[in-house]
C-alpha cells in the first residue's frame, strides 16, 4: 500500500472513531435525560436499558450477528410484554432503539454470510416493524408502514455496500490476474531470449567440434563460457520473475508492491545489445531521448529483446543487426531493430510462438504501434513507435 493510501486509511479510521465517540456521547446524554424523567416507571426504565444495549451494539465495530441478537431479542421481548400484559410505559427511548436496530440490520445485510443472512435480517426487521405494538392500535396502523419503509431502506443500504465490496473484490482479483499475466509474459520474454542464445551457442560449439578450430582450447573454452553465462542468466531471470509472480499472487499488485518489478531501461538495452554476438549487434541512441517513463522504458527494452531473439532464430545468415532508438518530431519514441539476413541457412529452432503478437499488444496498450516485416533492400525489421509521455 502506498503512503497516500495509508494516510487515507488512518484518516478514515480516526474519523470513524470520532463519529462513534460523538454519537455515543449524545446517545448517553439523551438516555440519562430519559432516566431522570422516569422516577418510578420500571418498565420505562427497562426500555431505556434496552435502548442503551442496542445503541452500544450499533456503535461498537465488528460482531454484527452477536450485536444484532443482543439488541433485537430484548427489544422484541419488551414489545410482546407490553402488548400482551398491558404494561404502561412512557419515555422517548425508542428514538434511540429504532435507529440502533436499523443500523444493525444494514450491517447484517452488508457483512453476514448467506447461511445466516436471511433469518437474522428477517428477525431484526420484524422486531422493527412490530415496535408500534407498544402503543395504541392507531399507532400500530399509522406507523407500521413507515417502519417497513425504513427497514427496506436499511436493507437497500446494506445490499449497496455489499455490492461495492464485491465490485472491489472483483477489481482486486482482476488486477492481480493482469499482473500475473504480465509477469508471465515477461518470464517468457526473458527465458526465450536466454534459451535461444544457449541453443545457438551450443550449435556453434558442435559445428566447431568438427573443424580444425576444435584444436583451439581457448576458443572452445570461450564458447562453453558463453553457454554457461547464458544459462546462469536464464536461471536468474526465471527465479526473479517466478518470485515476483508469487508476490503478485499473494496480493502484491493490489498492495502497491508491483513497483518492485524490474523495469528494463536504456541501460539494460545497452547491456542486452552488448551481449548479443551472433550476429554482432550495434546500438545507436538519440541523445535527445532523456529520461523515459517506466512503461515506455520497459516497452523499449521488450521490443529490442524480442526483435533480437527473432533475429537469432530466423536470420542465421545475417552478418549484422542494428538497434536504434530516437525521439521523433511529435515527441514519440521510435525503436527499430534491423538485420541484413536473407532467410537462408535457418537454424533448427522452435518457432510459432506469440512473441511478436504479445509485443504488439503491449505496445498498443500504451498507445503505440508495432510493425514487422521484410526490408526493401533485404533483411528484416521490427519498428515500434511509442508515445514518449
Amino acid at each position: 500500500m502506498d503512503v497516500q493510501g495509508a494516510r487515507l486509511d488512518r484518516v478514515q479510521s480516526v474519523s470513524g472513531c470520532l463519529f462513534r465517540v460523538v454519537a455515543g456521547g449524545c446517545t448517553a446524554l439523551f438516555l440519562l435525560l430519559n432516566v431522570f424523567g422516569l422516577h418510578s416507571e420500571p418498565a420505562s426504565l427497562l426500555l431505556v436499558a434496552v435502548a442503551a444495549v442496542g445503541a452500544t451494539a450499533a456503535l461498537l465495530p465488528g460482531r454484527d450477528r452477536a450485536g444484532a441478537l443482543v439488541a433485537a431479542v430484548p427489544s422484541l421481548a419488551m414489545t410482546l410484554i407490553i402488548q400482551f400484559w398491558d404494561v404502561p410505559v412512557q419515555g422517548p427511548s425508542v428514538l434511540i432503539e429504532l435507529p440502533a436496530l436499523l443500523v444493525l440490520l444494514g450491517r447484517i445485510v452488508w457483512r453476514s454470510q448467506p447461511p445466516v443472512l436471511l433469518p437474522l435480517a428477517g428477525f431484526v426487521g420484524f422486531t422493527v416493524v412490530v415496535l408500534p405494538l407498544r402503543g395504541s392500535t392507531i399507532a400500530m396502523v399509522v406507523l407500521t408502514a413507515p417502519l417497513a419503509v425504513l427497514v427496506a431502506v436499511a436493507v437497500g443500504a446494506g445490499l449497496y455496500l455489499r455490492a461495492v465490496d464485491a465490485r472491489r473484490a472483483r477489481a482486486l482479483a482482476d488486477a492481480r490476474r493482469d499482473e500475473r499475466l504480465d509477469l508471465a509474459r515477461d518470464l517468457h520474454d526473458f527465458v526465450a531470449h536466454h534459451v535461444t542464445g544457449i541453443v545457438v551457442q551450443a550449435q556453434a560449439a558442435r559445428f566447431t567440434a568438427g573443424t580444425a578450430a576444435a584444436q583451439d582450447p581457448e576458443r572452445l573454452d570461450r564458447m562453453l563460457g558463453d553457454i554457461e553465462a547464458a544459462g546462469t542468466e536464464a536461471l536468474t531471470s526465471m527465479r526473479r520473475m517466478v518470485g515476483l509472480l508469487r508476490d503478485a499472487q499473494d496480493g502484491g499488485a493490489a498492495d502497491g508492491h508491483a513497483g518492485r518489478r524490474p523495469v528494463g531501461g536504456l541501460d539494460q538495452v545497452e547491456e542486452l545489445v552488448a551481449r548479443f554476438a551472433h550476429p554482432p549487434a550495434t546500438l545507436s541512441l538519440d541523445p535527445g531521448l532523456g529520461t523515459l517513463p517506466p512503461e515506455v522504458a520497459t516497452s523499449v527494452h521488450r521490443v529490442v529483446q524480442e526483435a533480437l531473439t527473432n533475429a537469432r532464430k530466423h536470420a542465421a545468415d545475417a552478418t549484422a543487426v542494428h538497434v536504434g532508438a530516437a525521439r521523433l518530431a511529435d515527441g514519440s519514441i521510435e525503436v527499430a531493430v534491423r538485420d541484413d539476413g536473407r532467410g537462408r541457412g535457418g537454424r533448427r529452432l522452435p518457432s510459432g510462438g506469440f512473441g511478436l503478437a504479445g509485443l504488439g499488444e503491449r505496445v498498443e496498450a500504451i498507445g503505440g504501434r508495432l510493425t514487422a516485416g521484410p526490408r526493401p533492400e533485404g533483411g528484416w525489421e521490427v519498428v515500434a513507435v511509442i508515445p514518449g509521455t
